[in-house]
């Protein structure tokens, strides 16, 4: 007698490969609602904060539906995923401090990119495998995921603008930003007459900081995402370098001094793009900044804003009209 044949019907075997990424995606999304947990600490703003916590519990709520939708599907109890979770989130977010916020921010995209093509992955399988509660639950974290990715883009755009983004770096990714920007730093300061102003630029390996000497005799310390001054009188020095650099046709230096005066908010009033803006009642001001149209002004009354009166509804009006420009960049 022949012996049977068993056939494995192409049902059976959707279904066993939408099991499978079902358990990888409910353990990608564990890791993401803790990934989105430590990010409010790094929350620029309270809306940003508030839409941390919310990503953070959506992402616990997609997780119990991925479990729920496993237990329909007769697959067995996965215990270990929950721990495995919270182990990956917390490996990688000790690992990123020694991280630039850029590369903290592409690695929370690149977990993004995962859950969204795996996602989109279940959806086909569930369609041929006939399983229409799989299917709407994949649609459902297609749509979820699209809108993450898109902010975490137009979150790096933000960065990529100068800032300020949603997302501030933590002190340690601050050093790590600044290594990485000083290795780049001669190109920008190779311009004639720059010694004219500046007396010293130079490196020091890979715990390098920007150190520049101005014509008063102070010395400026320029770190990662704001700039250190050792000692008082920092903004006359600051102005006068600026000044002093113009006069001497300095362009670059003086531009370089300017965007330092800009990131410590230490701009007079009247350097603003808007004009009596310190005279601005808080919703006169956030009248006024929607109407800006350019990174580099956002960023000023932003820098101003935060170094004055600190009106948290202005910072985040501000805020939200950076990103809606970053996002037009990114999409151009």
């Amino acid at each position: 007698m022949a012996n049977a044949t068993t056939v494995t019907s192409p049902k059976t075997v959707a279904t066993d490969t939408i099991v499978t990424q079902l358990r990888a995606l409910e353990q990608l999304t564990r890791t993401e609602a803790q990934i989105a947990r430590v990010r409010v600490a790094q929350a620029r703003t309270d809306a940003v904060r508030r839409e941390l916590r919310q990503n953070a519990d959506n992402a616990d709520r997609r997780s119990q539906r991925i479990a729920q939708q496993l237990r329909a599907l007769d697959a067995v109890p996965d215990v270990v995923t929950p721990a495995i979770g919270r182990v990956l989130a917390l490996v990688k977010s000790t690992l990123e401090q020694a991280q630039p916020i850029d590369e903290a921010l592409l690695g929370d995209l690149t977990l993004e990119h995962q859950l969204l093509d795996r996602a989109r992955y279940v959806r086909v399988l569930a369609e041929r495998g006939g399983l229409p509660a799989v299917e709407k639950l994949a649609d459902d974290l297609v749509t979820a995921h699209t809108a993450t990715v898109d902010w975490l883009t137009t979150v790096l755009a933000e960065e990529a603008l100068g800032g300020p983004a949603a997302l501030t770096p933590t002190p340690l990714q601050r050093v790590a930003g600044g290594v990485t920007r000083a290795v780049v730093l001669p190109t920008r300061f190779a311009v004639q007459g720059v010694n004219r102003a500046v007396h010293t630029v130079y490196r020091t390996g890979e715990s390098a900081r920007e150190t520049v000497e101005e014509v008063t005799g102070r010395v400026v310390q320029f770190g990662a995402g704001t700039r250190e001054v050792a000692a008082a009188s920092r903004d006359a020095a600051l102005q006068r370098a600026e000044r002093v650099a113009h006069r001497e046709g300095a362009d670059d230096v003086a531009e370089t001094v300017h965007a330092a005066r800009t990131d410590l908010g230490t701009l007079k009033a009247s350097e603003l793009p808007i004009p009596h803006y310190e005279e601005m009642t808080a919703q006169n001001a956030i009248a006024a900044i929607r109407e800006l149209t350019t990174p580099d002004d956002i960023r000023a009354v932003i820098a101003f804003e935060e170094n004055h009166k600190n009106r948290s509804g202005v910072v985040s009006a501000a805020q939200t009209r950076y990103a809606a420009i970053a996002k037009d960049r990114m999409g151009s």
